[in-house]
């Protein structure tokens, strides 16, 4: 199941290196022994990045609550480019799920601003970034309620008024990396059994998903030294404060196509594209998953990069991280006409 990389180390230039490490320090930190997360200091260190009315690098963003009670809300970003200038042409809306480990940053944070900046301005398309819950504060299911319940926000007609006059409801695609696309892996399971009125989830974008289960596999015993944001002790922090009490990673939300998996093969699944890195620890659980899509009769599609880690295309000096920009282009794109014809 594992895929051997082509190097010994991964093709990353140094600057990237230093800024994983420090990265992956400071995660350290913020994790207590007993359990929790040092959120303040972790908040003070997550640069943010102000919501943009006006266009900023061709794309605004503005914030809109869904539910105040719970600090529920997500950051739109508009394209503002000449194929948006008539507003008679529609455009898709990517529904986007940050990383994280659950646990860590928010649509705010100035890293994910930018990738949803870039998504919005190169496909282009409407960007809706979910801010949703962390643990350890709210364990699971709270992400994958906050995730769903913007879907059914947005179909609300009510709400419509909220969302730009050119967005096309029918063309919608969950996208995420790490957390952010086991996320989206449960939001869109919930879509297909849900009724809506405009909403259609046309695809999904599963960028490196954060998957695990109780066996340890080769990837993670083998890649356990270099610049790594996972760890099998990192991961193990996360499931333990995500999950609920009792419960083991071979938990339906960690290990999505193991023994506890849901059955697919009744459920309208979205087509679907699993992006891999070959120096991610997790990219065996991620294989996994997509092998499991194409034994449950769905349309899935793998892209490999072999030389990279996890989280790589964040980094926006990385030749692979436009790459992948550009691949997801690619997916819309072909899932859209698919969609006409």
């Amino acid at each position: 199941m594992t895929s051997s990389p082509e190097k010994s180390t991964p093709s990353i230039p140094w600057k990237t290196r230093l800024s994983i490490k420090v990265i992956s320090t400071l995660t350290d930190v913020m994790c207590s022994k007993n359990g929790t997360v040092k959120r303040g200091v972790f908040n003070y260190l997550d640069l943010k990045s102000s919501a943009k009315p006006k266009p900023y690098f061709s794309v605004s963003s503005t914030d809109v609550t869904v539910d105040s009670t719970r600090n529920l809300w997500f950051r739109l970003f508009t394209p503002h480019i000449s194929t948006t200038t008539n507003t008679n042409q529609s455009l898709p809306i990517l529904i986007f799920f940050h990383g994280g480990g659950f646990m860590f940053l928010s649509a705010a944070s100035i890293a994910y601003d930018f990738v949803c900046r870039r998504f919005a301005k190169k496909l282009p398309a409407y960007v809706l970034s979910v801010d949703y819950r962390l643990a350890p504060e709210f364990r699971c299911p709270a992400q994958y309620d906050d995730g769903f319940d913007v879907l059914k926000f947005i179909d609300d007609p009510n709400n419509r008024i909220l969302l730009p006059e050119n967005v096309d409801l029918s063309k919608c695609f969950l996208v995420g990396d790490s957390a952010g696309a086991n996320i989206a892996h449960h939001v869109a399971v919930r879509a297909c059994k849900a009724d809506f009125k405009s909403v259609r989830v046309a695809g999904l974008v599963s960028i490196q998903p954060f998957f695990g289960g109780e066996e340890r596999t080769q990837a993670e015993k083998r890649l356990v030294r270099g610049p790594l944001l996972v760890s099998v002790p990192r991961t193990d922090f996360c499931w333990k404060l995500l999950l609920p009490e009792g419960a083991n990673r071979d938990h339906a939300s960690v290990n999505v196509s193991g023994l506890n998996a849901e059955d697919l093969s009744g459920l309208d699944f979205p087509d679907t594209v699993v992006i891999v890195a070959g120096f991610d620890p997790l990219q065996d659980w991620q294989r996994k998953y997509y092998q499991w899509l194409k034994k449950s009769g769905k349309r899935v599609k793998l892209i490999e990069y072999p030389n990279m880690v996890h989280a790589f295309y964040i980094f926006p000096n990385l030749r692979e991280s436009g790459q992948l920009i550009a691949q997801v282009k690619d997916f819309v794109t072909e899932r859209m006409q698919h969609s006409i014809t």
